[in-house]
């Protein structure tokens, strides 16, 4: 659930940030969602029955704190959506030397209809396709790191007053959070292995991440393009061109129709709106966006990561503080995160936000 498109921005930011303080960033957003990540499995283990991300927040921030988190969690997904649209055409428009416009609006066109229809069976694949998406990542980067052509001096910048350049993009590239209650279906008859098992899927993203970026930055510097893979085929010739752009429209694609399924499904089923009105809800809002000239895909990935992310963050913090005081069930595993560390985190998020806006 966390690789996706928002790997295809980071090396942007980090190589506008220099790469020293984007790697700091990564690897102290990642550990910060880690954190995160295991609140929501704890929160999990307290509680009986099966409920998602919203449903634990009625349980015990009440209604108020499930409509904020139901915002949070629509903003992020039409945000995302509207990434795709843009970032899609860009990669298309990349590989067959064309207007990205109209390849937007051909992936739209098809993005949606399947969502109408419901692909179900996207979703129950995802562990195979999100195999392929991390194996191009390391081909990639693999191509990147040995190709002669990494420069040193691209690597060596470090400024820490720009440690939140990148912080909207990559906190974007590690939302996840949602997957943990479904984690926990699987591991119910061994609980013991479920911290665990959030623990490495949290970790795989950080070193991944910082290889991609690394491999990009140190080819490029600062002739960084904001979808990654369209720069790195300008760098290495056709072949990478189609490699590299193909990836980014594959880890899109099955971003775009899950995404997009969750969302329809949610208004559908948790408000009770009609398919049709909940189809067009869920996929013409971001596609009006599109039209309407939102089409910086970084900047897009960066409101997105830094509102959605940090809402839900801080939300999943005052739950875990109030599952602690009303759990239904001795959880497998208790974090120590007190009212310090809970601060702490939740300072963070909201500076974001804060600085974000200004």
């Amino acid at each position: 659930t966390i690789i996706g498109a928002g790997v295809l921005g980071i090396p942007y930011v980090v190589a506008e940030a220099g790469f020293l303080t984007g790697l700091v960033t990564i690897i102290l957003l990642g550990i910060v969602v880690m954190l995160i990540n295991l609140s929501v499995g704890e929160i999990v283990l307290r509680t009986k029955g099966k409920h998602q991300l919203t449903g634990y927040a009625e349980k015990y921030l009440g209604k108020k704190g499930k409509y904020l988190f139901t915002l949070s969690m629509v903003i992020g997904i039409i945000g995302a959506l509207l990434a795709y649209i843009v970032g899609i055409g860009k990669a298309l428009g990349a590989i067959f030397g064309m207007n990205p416009f109209w390849f937007s609006i051909g992936f739209f066109l098809f993005g949606s209809a399947l969502v109408y229809y419901g692909i179900k069976s996207v979703s129950e694949s995802e562990l195979y396709l999100s195999g392929i998406v991390i194996t191009l990542i390391l081909i990639i980067s693999f191509i990147s790191l040995f190709s002669g052509k990494m420069n040193i001096s691209n690597l060596s910048e470090f400024n820490i007053t720009r440690l939140f350049v990148p912080y909207g993009v990559v906190l974007f590239a590690f939302i996840g959070a949602a997957a943990v209650p479904e984690m926990n279906e699987i591991f119910k008859k061994n609980k013991k292995d479920f911290k665990k098992a959030i623990f490495i899927g949290s970790l795989i993203p950080v070193f991944l991440y910082a290889l991609f970026a690394l491999a990009v930055v140190g080819v490029l510097g600062n002739r960084v393009t904001e979808i990654a893979t369209v720069g790195l085929g300008l760098e290495f010739g056709k072949i990478v061109v189609v490699l590299a752009n193909l990836f980014a429209v594959f880890a899109m694609t099955t971003s775009f129709l899950t995404l997009g399924l969750a969302l329809r499904e949610m208004y559908n089923y948790d408000y009770k709106i009609k398919p049709l009105s909940s189809w067009i809800l869920a996929c013409f809002v971001p596609f009006i966006l599109f039209l309407f000239g939102f089409k910086n895909f970084i900047r897009i990935l960066d409101t997105t990561g830094v509102i959605a992310g940090g809402v839900e963050g801080i939300l999943i913090i005052l739950m875990l503080w109030n599952a602690k005081k009303k759990s239904d069930r001795k959880p497998e595993y208790v974090l120590g995160i007190g009212k310090i560390v809970g601060i702490v985190l939740i300072s963070v998020f909201a500076l974001g936000i804060i600085l974000n806006f200004i």
